[in-house]
Parts: structure tokens; sequence; C-alpha cells
């Protein structure tokens, strides 16, 4: 399988998760891959050896993306690795759920931060790297962005805000060959997931309850759509948000 042969691509936030599912599956299709992580350096070499021990070609780059000199470092070493980049991944991101009282100026730039300016700050650096031979910028925004459940404020107002950036770019970087697409996953399964407690809990019924398909998301779900999105097969695809939440809306 080489869908993606001979292109690069940058994951952000892959150590875990959606990011190194998505990591692992542009790998098994051909490209090389940036496994960028913020702070779980064990968990992202990880994700490379796995890459590398399937016959792929993967790097770890650490890189808080709410920074914007650690941003440009990560792509400024993906160049001086492979000399050019094709796609970009914006996974990187954090979430919250907590009810209108609890929100706070400290939550709001964290999430903001990371989910929103992350990815402005990434798609900056990837055009620049792709010196106008084009390329793919791949956003992860939720189902929350349209949904809207309770307790979600700041997070939902993240994720609606990755909704239009991806909107913008693609009508502003259209005539520089970039695409610029958005997966928007319903629940998930992850260690995230696992770690804040919702894996057994009355909010995972809740999610699963609300999903036509009747259970949550895995990450290989979504890594399946972001290959399409990277591939030639999206050709014709650009400023789209696809929920991809087994029918959860």
């Amino acid at each position: 399988m080489s869908k993606l042969k001979g292109k690069v691509a940058v994951v952000t936030g892959a150590s875990k998760g959606i990011g190194a599912a998505i990591a692992k599956s542009l790998a098994a299709e051909g490209a090389a891959v940036v496994v960028n992580y913020a702070s779980s350096k064990p968990d992202a070499e990880r994700v490379v050896a796995a890459i590398q021990a399937a016959g792929g070609k993967a790097i770890a780059i650490q890189a808080d993306v709410a920074r914007s000199t650690d941003v440009q470092r990560l792509f400024a070493e993906t160049k001086q690795a492979y000399g050019r980049l094709d796609i970009l991944v914006n996974n990187a991101g954090v979430y919250r759920f907590a009810p209108l009282e609890d929100a706070n100026e400290e939550e709001f730039n964290r999430q903001f931060g990371t989910n929103v300016l992350g990815t402005i700050l990434a798609a900056r650096e990837a055009v620049a790297l792709f010196d106008g031979q084009g390329g793919t910028i791949i956003n992860v925004g939720s189902v929350a962005s349209t949904s809207a459940p309770a307790h979600s404020v700041i997070y939902s107002a993240t994720k609606g805000a990755v909704d239009v950036v991806t909107r913008v770019l693609a009508h502003e970087l259209a005539g520089r060959n970039i695409r610029v697409n958005s997966i928007n996953p319903g629940g998930v399964e992850t260690e995230g997931t696992h770690a804040a407690g919702i894996i057994g809990s009355d909010f995972e019924k809740q999610i699963v309850a609300q999903t036509p398909l009747g259970r949550l998301g895995q990450p290989a779900d979504i890594a399946s759509i972001a290959v399409f999105l990277a591939s030639a097969d999206s050709g014709w695809m650009t400023g789209e948000s696809l929920l991809v939440s087994g029918g959860m809306r």
C-alpha cells in the first residue's frame, strides 16, 4: 500500500491516541512521519519504534504547539530531517469538561492556546515548508463544535474556531494548491478518555446512547479518514469538516 509514497507528514500530538493512530496509518501508506509530542517522549518513541518495525520511516520531535518558537523549531527540524513537507495533521489538543461556574482565564488560555493558536501556528509554518509545491492540511476538530454538550463551553468554542479556521484557510490557500479539511470525531476511546475517567462512566453511556452506531469510536476509525484526506483520493475536497462520529451530531 503506497497512497502516500514519497510524502512527508507532520502529525502534532502524535504520542498517543488518535494522533498515534494517524501517524502509524500515514506511515503504512508510505509517508515519512514526524511524530510530534509536547511532553510524552517515551510514548512518542514507542510510536516511532512501531512504525520502524513495520518498515516505515519516522522520527519524534518535541514541541509545544502553543509556543511559536517551538513550532518554528518543529518545522525547521522536519526540513533538516526530510527536506520537505507535504502533509500536516493538526491533532494536538487539550480539553476539560466543567460547568460554567468553573470557567476561568487560565483554562481558556490553555485550551485556546493549544487547540486554536497551535493549529494556526503549525499551519503557518507548514505552508512555508510546502514551498510552492502544494500540500494538505488536516485539522482535528470535534463533533462538540455542533453538538455543543453541556459543561464544554470552552472546549466546544475552541472546536468551533477550528471549523472556521479550516474554512478560512481553504479559501486563502487554494491558489497555492493547498487543501485544508477537518475531521470532527465523536466520542473516541483513547488513553486520555481512560485517564479522565470517562470510560465506564455515565458520561460514556450518554455518548454511546447518542451515537446511532452504538459504540465509542476507536483511533483507527479516525486514522483511515486522515489517510483519505491526505491522499489524492480526496483531491476535489477542501474546506470540509467531516463528522466521523458514528452518526452522533
